[in-house]
């Protein structure tokens, strides 16, 4: 059964100095023995010791060069493999959440596929009338709000062939197409008013990986008569903000 106590307040002084170590390394290309001393407050011999067992771990490593001392290749393995584990899922979930008790409107999560965006979750409004989302449902590229951040932030190129016509709304003109993805890029979110489905309006946002590459697309949905444009308006500044969050958990920084 595992253990429900609380973790353990004392630190351990030659840790903490272990870390202050990795942090101010972190900041410069290399430092020497006697500056990372003289920063983290030890003496140089204190400093010594701490570098050759951090040097051991290959979490910092020596330059022979220069004598000084950089940050090691082991901490972008261990970096990789805990961005790895997480689940973009498990980090999106609170935020889908916090975005319908914002706006009252259906929250999505998309991951980027080969051609269109694809439904992985959503938390439903809770309002007497509501957009449906379904989970692996596809969001069209060039005729959802989604799809349209996937052709905006994804290597992913325009689809080929005839534009299908889903609604008189639909966009249908390649070049028109082109100049909207254009637009989405620059302003960082994408909107569709009655696109795909003559009644559904749709916002999205980008999320990026610690790669800088898209990693998920969050998104608000609504029915016409209440996610109109002002709706849509009002609801961009908390869909930011939480797509932004979402990036951060997933280890991207602007």
């Amino acid at each position: 059964m595992p253990s429900t106590r609380a973790p353990a307040r004392r630190r351990i002084a030659a840790v903490e100095r272990a870390a202050a170590v990795l942090d101010l390394l972190a900041g410069h290309e290399e430092l020497g023995t006697n500056e990372l001393a003289r920063r983290i407050g030890v003496n140089p011999s204190t400093a010594s010791r701490l570098l050759a067992t951090l040097e051991t771990a290959r979490l910092v490593e020596h330059v022979p060069a220069s004598g000084r001392y950089r940050l090691g290749l082991r901490l972008l393995e261990l970096g990789n493999t805990a961005l790895a584990r997480l689940d973009v899922r498990a980090v999106t979930r609170p935020h889908l959440e916090a975005l319908v008790a914002e706006t009252g409107e259906t929250a999505t999560l998309s991951v980027p596929g080969e051609r269109d965006a694809v439904t992985v979750d959503f938390v439903q409004s809770g309002s007497s009338v509501q957009s449906v989302a379904r989970l692996g449902r596809p969001s069209v590229a060039h005729a959802t709000a989604a799809g349209k951040v996937l052709l905006a932030f994804a290597d992913v190129p325009l689809p080929s062939g005839p534009l299908e016509r889903f609604t008189r709304r639909t966009v249908t003109d390649r070049a028109k197409l082109a100049t909207e993805v254009e637009r989405v890029r620059r302003q960082g979110w994408a909107e569709a008013a009655g696109e795909r489905e003559t009644d559904l309006n749709a916002v999205a946002a980008p999320v990026f990986g610690a790669d800088g590459r898209l990693a998920a697309i969050l998104g608000l949905q609504g029915p016409e008569g209440r996610f109109d444009r002002p709706a849509r308006r009002a609801a961009l500044e908390p869909l930011l903000a939480h797509a932004q969050a979402v990036s951060n958990g997933l280890g991207w920084t602007a």
